[in-house]
């Protein structure tokens, strides 16, 4: 689980270590890794990372490489992120978009969720934002009872979010049930890939 947020124990952390109780109740390994508070630049489209085919960024310099190297040891995904401005954290959307570019064979059809936690609106529009590529990465989308948004200002309020706790543990149940079901299975073979474009 990726924790979005600065604040190392703050509404973000809350949410997902919600998920991580249940995930252990349900015999599933799960670790929750902060972005901290260093930068994480945003993609350049430079390329090398495809040209040296190593799945790694050239920019050796924050989290990208460390947490894309996890992920090839992971079976699934689950990204939480405090609503800025109707918006995830765009330090986590820099960090999403180069790791699925430089890195994306490693996430590629492996179960995902995401998580939004915020004071009072906005996010929809994140928790959207968030699984957006998810979707161009072929992973399958782990849902709840409702959107996985929970609400919380102050530290510690997300724990007084009753709905949205429960949400949490509701997605915990699904995310272990398709990781069990989908155990030793062979994923789809995928058709080669087509490319279209608006504009030639």
């Amino acid at each position: 689980m990726i924790n979005g947020s600065p604040r190392r124990e703050g509404n973000t952390f809350l949410a997902l270590s919600e998920i991580a109780k249940v995930l252990e109740q349900e015999g599933i390994e799960s670790e929750i890794v902060g972005i901290g508070t260093r930068a994480v630049r945003g993609c350049i489209a430079c390329n090398t990372c495809k040209q040296h085919g190593d799945n790694r960024c050239i920019f050796d310099d924050d989290i990208c490489n460390e947490i894309s190297a996890r992920m090839a040891k992971c079976d699934a995904v689950i990204v939480g992120s405090p609503v800025y401005y109707g918006q995830p954290n765009g330090t986590v959307l820099s960090l999403l978009q180069r790791m699925f570019y430089s890195a994306g064979k490693y996430f590629e059809g492996k179960p995902a969720a995401a998580v939004a936690v915020c004071r009072r609106g906005g996010a929809t529009a994140a928790f959207q934002t968030l699984q957006m590529p998810f979707q161009m990465m072929n992973m399958p989308i782990v849902t709840s009872q409702y959107w996985n948004i929970v609400y919380g200002r102050e530290a510690g309020q997300a724990a007084l979010d009753a709905e949205g706790m429960q949400t949490m543990r509701t997605l915990a149940r699904n995310m272990a049930y398709l990781l069990k079901a989908t155990e030793g299975k062979k994923r789809p073979e995928a058709e080669p890939r087509q490319w279209t474009h608006f504009i030639r």
